[in-house]
């Protein structure tokens, strides 16, 4: 076996998206599109072309939306894991669909670049993602004829390709504010580890909040220019075309102090001139959430042990962070200078140094069996010793002389262990009596920023006398309390337990959450009495089904990628 697969790293992103690949030299490197630039607009436009329909993927799709707005998506990652729906000639598409798209464009464009397939991947996400979007994203994948390595974290992705040069341990901040969503996490940086120890934020607050806040500014400016009330917005082709000018503000103020800005709607043309002082005003209380959730979660740092909310550097991630004023507020909060680390690039570069790791190891694993097969032993534990020693300093002999990461030699026996925490927290629905009520709770069994993989298990007990099933509804949500209201959690799965006839309340149930280093939740729940056993694997409730799936396989079929 001489050769191993190939593993991508996809930041599939809220505004942009990109593709990486261990090159030649073994280092990680972004494969640029068709049109020569390292990211792609995350905006799909459906082209009628009669009894056909394209797709277009990119800048062309951006700019499309100036003229076609209903025929545009746009932002679609902060619509993963719900019931999304986008209608085209009466073809209905989920938010899976529409990112697959998106997936299918980089894919073509790397095989474009490289001359190879693209195929295993490994896909990132924002560290807030749940159950439901986590899942949804690799379906996503599965759509677009990729096979999925695995789903990982962006900051820890970022931690990855940060970490991968330095030979010291250190603790860093990664402050990763993206185009859609906000996240911040406290990670351990080792060179035999990355272990996360906190992580929070918002995966509603991004880049695009900023450009909103640009929005409402300009139509408040049209109605003072104007005298007019109406409301501009309702208006698709004015609201496409704000949009696009808000972003060109943005990004023209990192550089520079005033952005012209100029739009029409109907018979009017308005001018407005942006100065970044205003920018920073209207925006503000957008910054003061990101440094609010940096303050919890390094409150819940500090929960974890003494000094754990300590840490030796802050990295910037995500081409938000690029707005001067991040920078400023970080030191003025902190004291502390930030590092930014391509804040574009180091997700998806992250995500290829896993998956390629994640490859080699498995092509020392399979050269292992090789070589013991070729002893003629039927298993390690027959071979001697010194034979086990032996064939173990070969293979690593061999795979430290073929394989490279960050220009460097690797012993990729001494596998870099990534510990990570659960983003949120998932418990089940129990009854309770207070003043003499039964009023529904969630009790949680796992809670946030525990470290992953977690096992937990809780006794209940039934709730009327002769019961003959128990129904077990399995709750995600974003609290550390033991219990909360129902209405604060979010039900991702269900579950019914077959009880023996006869049993009085509060016979004993027990119940056991087992979350995986993947996401995947895991439940299992077991009648005392008579050892009667449930046991479900929780996955999703909101995103797109089996049948769904295949129906979609059969859609694409007759879809362009462009």
């Amino acid at each position: 076996m001489s050769k191993i697969n190939k593993v991508y790293g996809i930041d599939l992103g809220t505004t942009y998206s990109c593709i990486a690949h261990m090159d030649e030299h073994s280092k990680a490197d972004i494969i640029t599109n068709s049109n020569g630039i390292k990211t792609t607009p995350s905006v799909v436009f459906f082209e009628d072309e009669g009894e056909t329909t394209n797709i277009v993927v990119g800048e062309a799709a951006k700019e499309s939306g100036k003229l076609y707005p209903n025929d545009v998506v746009s932002f679609i990652k902060r619509q993963m894991g719900t019931d999304y729906e986008f209608w085209n000639k009466d073809q209905q598409y989920r938010a899976e669909e529409i990112s697959a798209l998106i997936l299918k464009k980089l894919a073509k464009d790397a095989e474009g670049k490289t001359g190879e397939p693209v195929k295993d991947v490994v896909i990132t996400v924002p560290a807030y993602f749940g159950i439901n979007e986590r899942e949804a994203t690799k379906r996503a994948g599965e759509l677009a004829d990729l096979n999925v390595v695995d789903i990982i974290n962006e900051p820890t992705a970022a931690a990855i390709a940060y970490g991968i040069s330095r030979e010291t341990s250190k603790r860093v901040l990664v402050y990763d504010l993206g185009g859609g969503t906000f996240d911040v996490t406290l990670i351990d940086i080792s060179p035999s580890a990355i272990e996360v120890i906190v992580t929070g934020g918002d995966h509603n607050l991004g880049g695009k909040n900023w450009d909103d806040a640009i929005i409402n500014y300009l139509v408040e400016q049209y109605e003072e220019q104007t005298g007019n009330t109406d409301d501009v917005l309702e208006d698709a082709e004015t609201a496409k075309e704000l949009e696009v000018g808000a972003e060109s503000a943005k990004k023209t103020l990192s550089d520079r102090k005033k952005a012209p800005i100029s739009y029409i709607h109907g018979s009017d043309k308005i001018r407005v001139e942006l100065t970044r002082e205003k920018f920073e005003e209207l925006t503000d209380t957008l910054l003061n959430r990101t440094i609010e959730l940096t303050k919890l979660m390094l409150e819940e740092a500090k929960l974890k042990g003494e000094g754990k909310d300590q840490f030796d550097e802050i990295i910037l991630v995500g081409g938000s962070t690029r707005m001067p004023q991040v920078e400023t507020r970080i030191i003025q909060e902190f004291n502390v200078q930030p590092v930014k680390f391509d804040p574009d690039e180091a997700v998806a570069k992250g995500a290829a140094i896993y998956g390629m790791e994640k490859s080699i190891r498995e092509w020392v694993q399979a050269k292992k069996e090789e070589m013991i097969s070729q002893t003629g032993a039927g298993g390690e534990q027959e071979l001697s010793l010194e034979k086990q020693e032996e064939i173990q300093e070969e293979v690593k002999r061999q795979a430290s002389q073929t394989f490279k990461i960050g220009g460097k030699a690797i012993d990729v026996i001494t596998e870099t262990k990534i510990i990570n925490v659960t983003s949120k927290s998932f418990g089940v629905v129990t009854t309770e009596i207070e003043n003499g009520e039964r009023v529904q709770k969630v009790t949680n069994l796992i809670k946030k920023n525990e470290s992953l993989p977690i096992v937990n298990t809780q006794q209940f007990g039934t709730l009327e006398d002769h019961q003959d099933s128990v129904f077990i509804e399995i709750m995600e949500n974003e609290f550390n309390d033991d219990h909360l209201e129902v209405i604060d959690a979010t039900a991702i799965g269900e579950a019914e337990l077959t009880i023996p006839p006869g049993l009085p309340a509060n016979s004993p149930l027990e119940i056991t959450f087992v979350l995986g280093d993947n996401g995947r939740l895991d439940v299992k729940a077991v009648e005392l009495t008579d050892n009667r056993v449930i046991e479900v694997s929780i996955e999703t409730t909101s995103v797109i089904s089996t049948e769904q799936m295949a129906e979609a396989k059969e859609k694409s079929k007759s879809l362009v990628v462009l």
